[in-house]
Formats: C-alpha cells, sequence, structure tokens
C-alpha cells in the first residue's frame, strides 16, 4: 500500500472533518470542555494561548467562554506584521476588536500594548490538521507553531504546547519532517493522548 504524502493526508482530514454535521461540531466543541477541565496543565496555568477555529476545526468557542468564566486570560495568535512566518500572541477578551487576517482566520487587532510574550504564556493550545500514534502533529504547512515551539521543543522551557483535535484527525504514523515538533499531549472530544517527551 502506497504510503500517503503529507498533502495527500491534509487533504483527506480536512475532507473527514468539514463532513461532521453541525451538531457533531456542537457537540465535540462542549466535549473538549470537558477533557480540558479534568487537566492538571489547564487548571494550574493562568496565561493560555488558543486559536479561533477555522475550517472544520475543532470548536474552541465553548473552552475560551470556559477559560473566561474561571477567571483565565486567554491569548489568540497574530500573524507577525514584519518576521514573516511567526506569530505574536494577543491577549483577547470578550470586549478585543478582531480583523481577519490573510488567512481568514480571526485574530486580535495589532495592539502592541496586548502582546503577550511567548515565554510568559503557560500553555499553548495549538491547531492541527493531523496527528498520529507518536504525538506528530501534521499543521498547515505554513510552520508558524514549529517555529514557535522550536525553543520549546529544544529546551523544554516556555509555554507547554498541548494540541487540539477531533477524534477522526488520528492516523496511525504521519510522515515527518525534521523541523516537525511533536507534542507532549493532544485532547480529543472523547480522549487526551499522552506521550512520554525528553524534558
Amino acid at each position: 500500500m502506497k504510503t500517503l504524502t503529507r498533502c495527500e493526508f491534509r487533504k483527506q482530514i480536512r475532507i473527514k472533518r468539514n463532513a461532521l454535521s453541525g451538531e457533531q461540531q456542537t457537540q465535540s466543541g462542549l466535549d473538549l470542555v470537558k477533557q480540558c477541565m479534568q487537566l492538571d496543565e489547564i487548571q494550574s496555568a493562568q496565561h493560555i494561548a488558543l486559536y479561533i477555529s477555522i475550517d472544520g476545526e475543532l470548536d474552541t468557542q465553548p473552552l475560551i467562554e470556559w477559560l473566561w468564566s474561571q477567571g483565565k486570560q486567554t491569548y489568540l495568535p497574530v500573524l507577525h506584521p514584519f518576521s514573516a512566518g511567526h506569530l505574536l500572541f494577543l491577549h483577547y477578551s470578550p470586549t478585543t476588536p478582531t480583523v481577519l487576517n490573510k488567512y481568514g482566520i480571526v485574530e486580535p487587532q495589532l495592539n502592541q500594548m496586548l502582546v503577550q510574550p511567548c515565554q510568559q504564556l503557560d500553555l499553548i493550545l495549538t491547531p492541527l490538521v493531523g496527528f498520529d500514534s507518536h504525538g506528530h502533529r501534521l499543521g498547515m504547512g505554513g510552520g508558524y507553531y514549529d517555529r514557535t515551539l522550536a525553543k520549546w521543543f529544544e529546551t523544554g522551557s516556555g509555554a507547554t504546547p498541548i494540541g487540539l483535535a477531533h477524534d477522526c484527525q488520528h492516523v496511525d504514523t504521519l510522515p515527518i519532517e525534521e523541523w516537525d515538533v511533536p507534542l507532549p499531549k493532544i485532547v480529543t472530544p472523547s480522549k487526551t493522548w499522552q506521550w512520554e517527551n525528553d524534558h
């Protein structure tokens, strides 16, 4: 059997993800909150970066609202205006003005006063297109999160990454590249996947 390329995996998994009904999406978003409520990392974190869902991604809105209800500070990624391929994280509250970036993703309007340095975040909840049984993450292909997490991967310091995904985004094995950053945990609506890592 021919091994799929990263591009083919991306295409297949996105089709599966987008085939979920509105009802399934809503339920998945609520189930994600239940999983996250049980995570010590989330209970103890005060500064949590996550993202606004797009293209059939697991709905993060219920999680964002639950984090606000717990008094947690939340942050969203913004495409760096001067450093191509890099992200900034900006504080996000119910009143934060937002804009659509070049990918059509909602992000806070750029405001230097709201920027939170990566090393001052506790957790970065990362989007992904697919993941495998070893914690490898397949992103959209832009490398934004690989760059953001490189320091954590090398030194184990800074914000801990946790992936968020639908159950249908899991595959046994992904083709990986040397720059890929495996995640220590990935949360789906039905379970939390956990791997031993070197840190």
